[in-house]
């Protein structure tokens, strides 16, 4: 239980790095179709990070605003690496953004499954549905990865 707080509030970071990133693609492709496909999986993931906080607050955890800042930070100092000299994302930034998205997802889909695992012992988690939040997770790894798929075509295509 020691390390608890610190495994949760790393996730809680976590969501709010894509979160911000998230942010940024819908407004970099504001008025494409990529733009509304942002947005879904943001809502996704700001319900998912709801379902998180439900768990900090369960163990009575409090969120580190110290982890926040610093993936909000972290978030925006990893944009300027999908963003060559202010310039508007390319599609290689697109299939790194989407990387680092895939990778977020997945992490959030192993914390899932730790968690569902923990709830064979600890009553505390028992009503809530890990195994459905585990393959939510895994939905959004497979839309995710096939517009990162996408943009890698487009990034690598021979001209």
């Amino acid at each position: 239980m020691e390390n608890l707080p610190s495994y949760l509030n790393d996730h809680l970071a976590g969501a709010v790095a894509a979160l911000e990133l998230l942010d940024h693609l819908i407004k970099t492709h504001q008025g494409k179709p990529l733009a509304s496909f942002f947005k879904e999986l943001r809502d996704d993931i700001e319900a998912d990070q709801k379902v998180l906080r439900e768990v900090l607050r369960t163990f009575e955890v409090k969120e580190s605003l110290v982890r926040k800042a610093g993936a909000w930070i972290a978030e925006k100092l990893g944009r300027t690496k999908i963003e060559v000299a202010g310039e508007k994302i390319g599609e290689i930034g697109l299939m790194q953004a989407l990387e680092a998205l895939v990778l977020g997802i997945t992490g959030k889909q192993l914390l899932w499954r730790a968690l569902g695992a923990a709830s064979e012992t600890s009553s505390r988690l028992q009503n809530i549905d890990l195994g459905k939040l585990e393959e939510r997770a895994i939905e959004q790894v497979e839309r995710v990865e096939a517009k990162r798929l996408d943009a890698a075509r487009a990034a690598f295509r021979s001209t």
